[in-house]
């Protein structure tokens, strides 16, 4: 209890010295600041006596001197090169830290209609940037709304049809010292526009990194917004991160996660369907191996009718890996004729890896179609035999279904360039041939 108090007094000194810099915003957020700072305070730190982290132990978070970095890193373009996509997606944002960083970033000749600017200008050009992250009582969403000093901010006209994919880097390069890093993304998409969307993590380094991440998206009626998460962060890293999606009437929001790194790595994902014909599609797919805990968290909220949702999960896990799933869809008493659907399906390559899975529905109306099921299990025997009755070694054998397990969220990223790279990174992670 001792080491804890110390903690909550180091962050509590670190809030001090930044609540005297201009980062700390305008009055409104140094408000919310000071709010979220003290739920954090008052709550701490989540414990396994919490029913929502009853799987994830994030003493070694607790337990750990994370220090907010107050230089900004020296990252050179050839550091960046393995991170990006090379000329196909040429509008690339780069966040250093928690901090933009123009000089490695290609904004330039934006699309008509699309406008990209950093957290310190959008706070600059409005009276508010208020999102559900500012009230929320998550320790870890309280953490990112005390500290966060920059961000990437995409604002998408009403009508604006944007056909090229807009990528944000997120990179953590802590130093010699534990880092507290603090990214922020939001992005409002107008009444029916369309933005693809690539939302990436890395990091450098060896130090330990507390990467807070809060992402907010906000969909107008009949807009679209496809949208793709890559964590591939270090093996130091613990990377706790938070995704709100609000959708108003006949708006569509498609998502796929892939978690590649991180000794924790935790995704909690709230989308609220608040206007009738809304659709959403959560999928995503894990990679854990070693010690990695991956921890995915998804909450549907059908508030209107006649809205479709649909969610696959796939995990792989090897070596003492866990990972825990806990998918909750909630129908509400005005959400007649919701059409839901889940899934979550791990392969576990070793006896030691573990899966802790748990679908909830919460139904509040009674013409409704939900369903929701869990697989986990080990790869198929059948197929190994099958494939090594026309000639295919058992290594070979084993690799080709592995990737055909992964594949089936990896095809439904639609820009090719970036399908591509993570089937690349899959066959890294997983020590396969290409």
């Amino acid at each position: 209890m001792a080491q804890v108090a110390e903690r909550q007094e180091t962050y509590a000194a670190a809030f001090e010295r930044f609540r005297t810099t201009p980062a700390f915003g305008p009055e409104w957020l140094r408000t919310a600041r000071s709010a979220a700072f003290g739920r954090f305070l008052e709550r701490g730190f989540p414990t396994t006596r919490d029913e929502e982290w009853k799987f994830t132990n994030v003493a070694p978070v607790a337990a750990t001197p994370f220090q907010r970095v107050n230089e900004d890193a020296s990252v050179s373009a050839e550091t960046l090169e393995p991170f990006l996509f090379g000329d196909s997606l040429r509008l690339q944002a780069v966040v250093v830290n928690g901090r933009f960083a123009p000089a490695l970033s290609s904004l330039k000749d934006l699309p008509a209609g699309v406008t990209i600017s950093t957290f310190v200008e959008a706070l600059a050009a409005h009276e508010s940037l208020d999102g559900p992250s500012l009230k929320s009582d998550h320790a870890f969403v309280s953490l990112n709304t005390a500290f966060f000093e920059d961000g990437i901010f995409v604002h998408v006209d009403p009508k604006a049809v944007i056909t090229e994919p807009i990528h944000v880097l997120f990179l953590s390069a802590p130093g010699s010292t534990p880092a507290l890093v603090a990214p922020r993304l939001m992005v409002v998409a107008g009444e029916q526009s369309q933005v693809s969307l690539v939302e990436s993590y890395a990091g450098l380094g060896t130090s330990s990194v507390l990467t807070t991440a809060v992402t907010e998206v906000m969909l107008g009626p009949g807009a679209v917004v496809d949208h793709v998460k890559i964590q591939r962060e270090t093996a130091q890293a613990f990377h706790l991160a938070s995704t709100f999606v609000h959708l108003h009437r006949s708006s569509t929001f498609a998502s796929r996660a892939i978690t590649f790194g991180g000794r924790i790595a935790r995704n909690d994902i709230t989308a609220t369907m608040a206007g009738e014909g809304a659709e959403c599609t959560l999928n995503g797919l894990y990679v854990a191996d070693g010690d990695t805990l991956v921890d995915t968290h998804t909450t549907i909220d059908h508030a209107q009718a006649h809205c479709p949702s649909h969610e696959i999960y796939k995990g792989i896990l090897s070596g003492r890996s866990k990972a825990v799933f806990n998918g909750k869809i909630i129908v509400r008493p005005d959400a007649q004729k919701t059409d839901a659907k889940q899934t979550n399906k791990a392969l576990l390559l070793s006896p030691d890896a573990t899966i802790n899975t748990k679908p909830q529905l919460e139904i509040f109306a009674d013409d409704v179609k939900c369903t929701h099921g869990a697989t986990i299990g080990q790869l198929d025997e059948d197929g190994l035999f099958y494939l090594r009755a026309r000639g295919i070694s058992e290594k070979d054998a084993r690799n080709m279904l592995i990737h055909a397990f992964a594949s089936d969220v990896l095809n439904g990223v639609a820009n090719e360039v970036v399908r591509a790279r993570l089937e690349a990174l899959l066959l890294e992670k997983l020590h396969l041939p290409s």
